[in-house]
């Protein structure tokens, strides 16, 4: 893990530009999706970052690319897909008022403190930071295509395959009624 790890000297007067590539593994919320069977990684994460300083602030670029198999929400069929973001995340050393105050004790934040991320010591480890962009990165609903038909209530047949021939019943929804309300104004 330590591939995922920058040093604050090589940022301090210039640009620094690096690439990464990580397993899955490496990462413990995305090493837990696998180990679920939520996902599958097909290739290793391919991350490119650009760290530069900003006063006290850390700023990381990046752009990160894998494919991954994911099954469809409606039909249940495996597919592959690509999975790419861009990211920008900033980092600064963790203050020492926040670090010595009891974890009982409120702590108040400015509107500059959200969304920091804190380093100790004169090493960014970007792990944690990154693996939050891959989960943001995965689509809200899994499906195979836009057009997916899913699966019979039914019998349970893949009705991108054909039709099933199951009798459709009219819908049993509780305000198919109101749909011919008409108000007065």
């Amino acid at each position: 893990m330590k591939n995922l790890t920058l040093h604050v000297e090589q940022i301090k007067d210039k640009n620094l530009f690096q690439d990464f590539e990580e397993n899955a593994e490496a990462f413990p919320t995305l090493a837990d999706m696998v180990q679920n069977h939520e996902c599958e990684f097909l290739e290793p994460l391919k991350i490119s970052i650009k760290a530069f300083r900003v006063r006290e602030l850390f700023e990381v670029q990046g752009a990160l690319q894998t494919r991954i198999r994911l099954t469809c929400s409606r039909c249940l069929k495996d597919f592959d897909t690509a999975l790419k973001s861009e990211f920008e995340l900033t980092y600064t050393k963790e203050l020492a008022s926040i670090t010595e105050t009891s974890t009982e004790e409120e702590i108040e934040l400015r509107v500059e403190d959200i969304g920091l991320l804190y380093f100790r010591g004169e090493e960014i480890n970007l792990r944690d930071g990154i693996q939050e962009q891959v989960v943001l990165a995965f689509p809200l609903r899994f499906l195979c295509a836009e057009a997916c038909k899913g699966l019979c209530t039914h019998c349970g047949a893949n009705l991108n395959q054909g039709d099933c021939g199951c009798k459709v019943e009219p819908s049993t929804n509780k305000f198919a009624a109101l749909k011919d309300l008409k108000l007065n104004n």
